[in-house]
């Protein structure tokens, strides 16, 4: 959203509740068929939209939309956030009297969650979030519809979001987005519990980076790339999880702005992935019309044109950023006969379609949702899963052995700029929660000994800290160190430059690892380039944003009472790699000129997509493959179509994988088994590898062995064309596990026969 906006954590809320449900027994809708839960949504909506004067229709146009009086529709804010709990913005109204509704939980940000490659954690949590969020509803704090998921691929480690993504990988980011969207929007046949919005639609990954700003920039993207890359995320939303809202994006894509596309919003979205069986509508990002203008993408004139160039390409909605004029000119675009009424109509029309579906113009007995309140907020369920999800998406990334480590009648030194910041552990996008467990809370609680210094975080000068905390240090057994980065280095709006480690805190870290104690290291945030950290370093965790049970999970993770399992969703660079290619480059396969980006393509990570260490040793193999000889004719012919609704959703035959805890350390761990392919058949160039499965194993003990199917699509096994069309191809498929110079298990099968096109894709009039 617009970056001059109100931070959303100052908006600590009011004392009185803003959202209201419409009068449908003793108001003027009563007598309207939109209140008729017999009748169809589309007749509901129907009636509502002809019932209204031209007027009334446009003032709710934009995502404040101010009802209508007359007809009894109240207002309604559309711009609501949950990304990892329900989170403060316009349509979200936190108590500040210290009466219910005061907060909400706060789970970790997504990079961490998406760390520990479980989706049915991914699913608990949603369906955690879419419970607080319904009982916010329930009382008049909250609206019906979230402007979330974040799902644009994190393809390079400068772009400010990376951290609100659940990564660089297509297919994790579409097993997430699966798993969030079930329990976000729920199973009930006919009433969504939220409705999900899946943003930024796309190919939005810049904010502001030597001089390029996101509400200018032109992303010129292949449709080689688009398809493969950069669209495989919002395919899942729209063709296979239906999702109930789209977010068009501020940049233009290939000369065109996202919200003018009738390319993405219509020839992609609606058509060719079918999201049109329940009327679905699509916001603009905040402000994003107003880019349209010459001081930005120069592609309307006036406002009254941009806001035609933008409901006539199929957005429906325009979110405007309080107090940051100008405005969206609909009434200006239908007096100047630019935007027909029958548009109009259309946007409204699938706007309330929307909440019909959610619920909104039913009574509370008709609605399941309804009744949930403040008691299913925050419980200790929620809490333990909070914990639970930070404690799995921590990633171990070096450990000489210490750990996991006694503190019995120890005294640990936690130094660094977020021992003891609670806002920082959030990350972006963040409500208010009920508690924040910093390293140095939790250690009180836990009553472990410590002392305490804060550290730099991009300060210039490395010696500010250095008295303290050395004081700090020498007065302790064990050396905790909380780094990294934070949202004043990269954020909404707020790209780096740099991804080595900041001088300051480099210099801090060097000093402390000459004090020749067991020194543990904590990244907050984005990655940086461990290759720089001291070589005796003793144990090195990324933690991204662990949100509201950061401490205690920390604390957890080191003296043994959970065990690290977490993979790193992201690649770890080298920090030379800024200066290799530009932010601004789109293209993922390397040229004589750039190197490539993502693990699929670039061959010298400081650490690799998929890096994660465990306090105990893993054996891991396939099962045995049905067969190493397949004809693509026969896995086409064999799909059961009216089950795998799409040729590329069939499934691959099934392969399993057995992981064995082999010790030595008497320690039960889970396990992340990464099922990678790599040969060479499609397209050149070939990507040195494709994650195409994956699958948690939970608690494997001392000598024991878990095994696990993980399910691979043929479209996970596909190459895409130059053209964007996906494409099953005959060749030789080596199937690895794990990630390494060398993997735990190696399986070659060979597909013969003529190559199959899974998904022709809708090609652009011009690129």
């Amino acid at each position: 959203m617009r970056a001059s906006w109100t931070p959303l954590l100052t908006l600590a809320g009011v004392g009185v509740t803003a959202f209201k449900y419409p009068d449908c027994v003793n108001g003027p809708l009563a007598q309207n068929k939109v209140c008729d839960v017999t009748a169809s949504p589309p007749e509901r909506a129907l009636a509502l939209v002809k019932s209204m004067n031209i007027s009334e229709k446009l003032v709710n146009l934009v995502d404040v939309s101010l009802g209508a009086q007359r007809l009894g529709l109240p207002r309604y804010d559309w711009w609501s956030e949950a990304l990892h709990g329900v989170a403060a913005s316009p349509g979200v109204r936190f108590n500040s009297t210290g009466s219910p509704f005061s907060y909400a939980t706060s789970f970790p940000n997504t990079i961490t969650l998406a760390a520990a490659f479980d989706d049915d954690l991914v699913y608990d949590v949603a369906d955690t979030i879419s419970t607080e969020a319904r009982a916010f509803s329930n009382a008049g704090f909250a609206g019906l519809d979230y402007w979330t998921p974040n799902i644009n691929p994190y393809k390079d480690p400068r772009w400010g979001r990376g951290h609100e993504t659940p990564g660089e990988d297509p297919i994790r980011i579409k097993g997430y987005v699966k798993a969030l969207l079930a329990g976000l929007e729920g199973s009930h046949p006919s009433i969504r519990k939220v409705i999900a919005t899946c943003k930024h639609f796309a190919a939005y990954d810049l904010e502001r980076w030597q001089g390029v700003v996101r509400y200018r920039f032109n992303a010129i993207v292949s449709s080689q790339d688009l398809s493969e890359y950069y669209l495989p995320p919002f395919e899942q939303c729209a063709r296979d999880s239906k999702v109930g809202s789209f977010m068009c994006s501020y940049n233009a894509l290939n000369g065109t702005p996202a919200c003018a596309s009738t390319y993405l919003m219509d020839d992609i979205l609606r058509k060719h992935w079918n999201w049109t069986e329940h009327n679905n509508y699509i916001t603009s990002d905040c402000n994003a019309i107003q880019d349209f203008l010459p001081n930005f993408h120069n592609y309307s004139q006036t406002a009254a044109q941009a806001a035609a160039d933008a409901y006539n390409a199929g957005t429906d909605t325009v979110c405007e950023v309080p107090g940051y004029p100008p405005f969206t000119d609909v009434i200006g675009a239908y007096n100047q006969s630019l935007l027909p009424e029958t548009t109009i109509d259309r946007a409204l029309l699938r706007l309330y379609e929307g909440l019909i579906r959610a619920g909104y113009f039913n009574s509370p007995e008709t609605d399941p949702y309804r009744s949930i309140t403040w008691s299913q907020v925050n419980t200790d369920k929620a809490q333990t899963l909070a914990f639970q999800a930070a404690t799995d998406g921590i990633v171990l990334l070096k450990n000489d052995g210490t750990l996991p480590i006694d503190l019995t009648n120890k005294t640990v030194a936690l130094i660094g700029h977020w021992a003891n910041s609670p806002a920082k552990l959030l990350g972006g996008y963040s409500g208010i929660p009920p508690y924040i467990s910093t390293p140095v809370l939790a250690a009180t609680l836990l009553n472990v000994s410590y002392t305490y210094s804060s550290g730099p975080v991009n300060e210039t000068d490395p010696t500010t800290y250095q008295n303290s905390t050395i004081a700090a240090a020498s007065n302790a057994d064990i050396i905790l160190y909380f780094g990294g980065t934070d949202l004043s280095i990269a954020a909404e709006d707020r790209d780096r430059d740099s991804i080595a480690w900041p001088p300051a805190q480099l210099s801090l870290i060097q000093t402390l690892s000459s004090l020749n104690k067991p020194l543990i290291l904590f990244s907050l945030g984005d990655q940086l380039d461990s290759s720089s950290l001291p070589p005796n370093l003793s144990a090195h965790f990324w933690a991204g944003y662990p949100g509201q049970s950061a401490g205690h999970a920390i604390f957890s993770l080191l003296t043994g009472h959970t065990s690290p399992a977490g993979r790193l969703p992201v690649t770890q660079y080298p920090s030379n790699y800024t200066s290799l290619i530009p932010l601004t480059e789109m293209s993922l396969r390397p040229t004589s000129k750039t190197p490539g980006r993502t693990y699929r393509w670039f061959d010298n990570p400081s650490l690799p997509f998929g890096y994660g260490l465990h306090y105990t040793n893993f054996t891991a193999r396939f099962g045995v493959f049905e067969s190493t000889t397949i004809n693509i004719s026969d896995l086409i012919s064999s799909c059961n179509r009216q089950i795998y609704k799409h040729v590329d959703l069939c499934p691959f035959p099934q392969i399993s994988v057995w992981v064995s805890n082999v010790g030595p350390r008497n320690v039960t761990s889970d396990y992340v088994a990464l099922v990678f392919v790599k040969g060479e058949y499609g397209p050149k160039p070939y990507p040195l590898k494709t994650l195409v499965g994956y699958k948690r194993l939970r608690g494997i003990g001392l000598g024991e062995t878990g095994a696990t199917p993980v399910g691979i699509k043929l479209g996970d096994l596909a190459r895409v064309d130059l053209g964007g069309n996906r494409v099953l191809y005959p060749g030789r498929y080596k199937f690895l596990l794990d990630v390494g110079e060398v993997a735990l298990s190696e399986v070659e099968v060979e597909l013969v026969g003529d190559d199959v096109v899974l998904d022709w894709f809708p090609q652009p009039n011009s690129l």
